[in-house]
């Protein structure tokens, strides 16, 4: 059961600092839309001691390990066995694919995973639902993932940068702008990241997007992209990009171009863009919490596990932070990995 102070916390949007002691609880889950939801009923482990397979798309990325990281105290807590396979690269699906493939093939009481192509992985996620397996879907709102799962654990995608297209505008929205977007690979997150900032400034005639490419996720290719586009718009005002690593990116780009000036905004709180906004390297992000949902997922799939867990989308919160938040953030480091590089 949930404390009523953690739904009001995530009702106001209050940051994740303030939902520290609630760690062993989640919301209420929200249930997934007619179809979606495979039966909890149906979970047979088979392990004495719950054997759980962590398997996010990359390792390239830290927000999943932060992710990883809160899975990890949760096991260490409760006392089960718990391991991480993923491929090195984003991009790799065929490698994901495979991971998962050679999982179904190994004793495993669950798995907790993230792709970035959920129609390649879900033949794959219904054989495990199918043979038992205890499915959880982490980082990700997707109400109806392409075959029935348990869970599915992770903030409003939309919802958030929407909310740091609102924040722009407060802050910045008294003056035209040139608006150049950095998407993902394409796939639902980046529909629904950037579907999310372009709904918050729709209407707004003094946001005016000019450009829009894909930066792959990682910071080389936020890099290339805001290189392309301020070489091209030179008189570009602000960037949007899906996710930190790619505004960080980004930044490259405009200081070797002199561009002190622009408005960078991101969408995680992984510990190094959190850090470059405190910085002053990058004007803002939405905080997005990876700890704390790595330790609602678990949560989540150990009741699963027990049969106590009633399935559907689990909302983990959000936050705009700018220079101050960011600062506010990183004086908690036992919530953040990996560790700031140093003490605020």
């Amino acid at each position: 059961m949930i404390k009523t102070a953690t739904k009001f916390a995530l009702a106001t949007g209050l940051s994740v600092l303030a939902l520290a002691a609630y760690a062993d609880d989640y919301p209420t889950p929200v249930p997934l839309q007619e179809g979606a939801q495979a039966p909890i009923d149906a979970i047979t482990p088979t392990n004495e001691t719950f054997r759980i397979a962590y398997m996010p798309p990359a390792t390239e990325f830290n927000y999943y390990i932060a992710i990883g990281a809160g899975i990890e105290a949760v096991a260490e807590a409760e006392g089960v066995d718990v391991f991480m396979l993923a491929p090195q690269s984003g991009a790799d699906i065929n490698g994901q694919m495979g991971m998962i493939q050679d999982v179904l093939t190994q004793d495993v009481d669950a798995i907790i995973f993230g792709t970035h192509d959920e129609f390649a992985a879900a033949p794959l996620i219904e054989q495990a639902v199918d043979r038992g397996i205890a499915v959880v879907m982490i980082n990700s709102d997707i109400p109806n993932f392409p075959t029935p799962i348990h869970g599915v654990v992770g903030y409003s995608q939309r919802n958030g940068t929407q909310n740091l297209a609102d924040w722009a505008i407060e802050t910045y929205g008294d003056e035209p702008l040139q608006v150049g977007i950095i998407e993902g690979q394409p796939g639902y997150h980046s529909t629904e990241r950037v579907g999310g900032f372009l709904d918050g400034i729709e209407g707004n005639e003094n946001f005016d997007v000019v450009v829009s490419i894909n930066g792959g996720w990682n910071v080389e290719g936020g890099n290339t992209a805001g290189m392309d586009i301020l070489q091209s718009h030179p008189d570009l005002d602000l960037i949007f990009a899906a996710n930190d690593y790619m505004i960080i990116g980004a930044s490259f780009a405009a200081r070797a171009l002199g561009r002190s000036d622009i408005v960078l905004l991101g969408n995680d709180g992984d510990t190094s863009g959190l850090e470059e906004i405190a910085a002053g390297s990058i004007t803002a992000t939405v905080n997005t919490s990876p700890f704390l949902m790595g330790q609602a997922a678990m949560h989540a799939t150990l009741d699963a596990l027990e049969g106590t867990y009633p399935g559907g989308w689990i909302e983990t919160p959000t936050s705009i932070e700018d220079q101050d938040g960011a600062i506010s953030v990183l004086q908690h480091p036992e919530m953040l990995f990996p560790q700031p590089s140093q003490s605020y």
